[in-house]
């Protein structure tokens, strides 16, 4: 097999799972994260429909994130006196397995790590592709060469800019920002929160929430904005942002807007949308959110692991012929990743609808429980629509 040598960057979720496959069918890979360590935190994501089971299985990590699942999020919005104006069941945000970010990345990690080297707390800053293969340049200084290069790097995918352009080329602002920080020991967020998912409370164009997994609390917040210039590694800059869009709300605002001032590490991004033209060029391809991504809802998790398995599985049924693999790659995955990112667009108005007309009318139609079955029936319908060989089989 040819093309053995696979850099991957980034270690969330997308470049874990295609490491996985890719060693398991002969390959070499190894993957650069520029944290330090695993990253810890972040919010639930959740997994829906036979296809995303079926990769998960064959995988072999289906039966132990159904031992550290959450048991899905069940959402309950009210007003500024904490009554209930709204409850979505735990199905509607998490699906029919939902986990932690950060715990499924370690699974994806530990079931991995034999078939795959690792390097953390470095990243690529220069790719030259050659006759021969690709010469990277790493943050540290190293220097290697790798047969290819799998940007699994998210929507500010670096290994996308230095190959293919501009982030502003192919991501696209869809008018809100989200930030999610840890909760202080003690912090006592609203009655019944901490074990009955989330406690959300919305104005027009601006959503404030806290949740719970019995052990830990965090805060998320979305609002409605045009783009913003800010330093994205700037955490104080960002708390500011936040502070200055939430200012003078009711409810718990106040508190949690307080708890900022003791956070040092938390999550603050714009919701948008990944569209490049072609997932590949020459020996570099793109998969997951740097390729297809939604910031959120729009099945981005999901997306990414079946994504990383068929990318590997065409890799390993082309004998490492990369033109032929990464053609056929995008070819299966495609139409299955646009249909799937298109809820990305409708994210920032479900959490925090524009108007107040908007809040009743988002309130009323998702408070009937027919609608509801619907758009959850539609939503796992969409997650179905692909045909996924098994690569295992083929390549044994």
């Amino acid at each position: 097999m040819s093309n053995k040598r696979v850099l991957v960057s980034g270690a969330s979720v997308a470049g874990p799972a295609v490491a996985y496959w890719l060693g398991r069918h002969g390959f070499e890979p190894t993957v650069v994260e520029i944290a330090p360590a695993l990253r810890k935190g972040g919010a639930a994501v959740d997994f829906r429909g036979e296809a995303h089971m079926t990769v998960l299985e064959r995988m072999g990590v289906l039966g132990r994130l159904r031992e550290i699942q959450t048991g899905g999020s069940p959402m309950t919005f009210v007003d500024e006196e904490g009554r209930t104006v709204l409850h979505l069941p735990a199905d509607f945000a998490g699906g029919e397995l939902e986990v932690l970010r950060s715990d499924l990345s370690r699974v994806l990690y530990e079931h991995g790590r034999g078939v795959a080297e690792y390097v953390f707390g470095d990243s690529v800053v220069g790719l030259t592709e050659t006759p021969g293969g690709v010469d990277v340049t790493f943050a540290s200084g190293v220097e290697r060469t790798f047969d290819l290069v799998i940007g699994a790097d998210g929507i500010h995918s670096g290994v996308r800019g230095l190959v293919f352009g501009p982030e502003e080329r192919f991501v696209s602002h869809l008018g809100y920002y989200v930030a999610g920080w840890d909760l202080p020991d003690g912090f006592g967020v609203p009655s019944g929160s901490v074990k009955s998912g989330s406690v959300n409370y919305n104005v027009p164009g601006r959503l404030v929430s806290t949740s719970g997994d019995g052990g830990r609390a965090s805060a998320f917040v979305a609002f409605r904005s045009p783009l913003l210039r800010y330093d994205r590694r700037d955490v104080a800059q960002q708390r500011r942002l936040i502070t200055d869009a939430f200012g003078g709300l009711g409810w718990e605002t106040p508190r949690l807007l307080a708890s900022l001032e003791h956070t040092t590490e938390m999550y603050f991004d714009s919701i948008s949308r990944a569209d490049v033209p072609t997932w590949s060029r020459g020996r570099v391809a793109l998969v997951g959110d740097a390729a297809c991504g939604a910031t959120i809802g729009g099945m981005g998790t999901g997306t990414a692991i079946v994504g990383a398995y068929v990318l590997a599985g065409e890799l390993a049924a082309s004998d490492g012929d990369h033109g032929a693999a990464f053609r056929r790659y995008e070819h299966v995955m495609r139409d299955y990743a646009e249909r799937c990112q298109k809820g990305g667009d409708r994210a920032g108005k479900f959490l925090a609808p524009p108007s107040r007309f908007a809040l009743r009318m988002r309130n009323g139609l998702l408070g009937n429980r027919f609608l509801l079955d619907l758009m959850l029936k539609a939503g796992k319908d969409i997650t179905n629509k692909i045909e996924l060989k098994d690569y295992v089989k083929a390549s044994a």
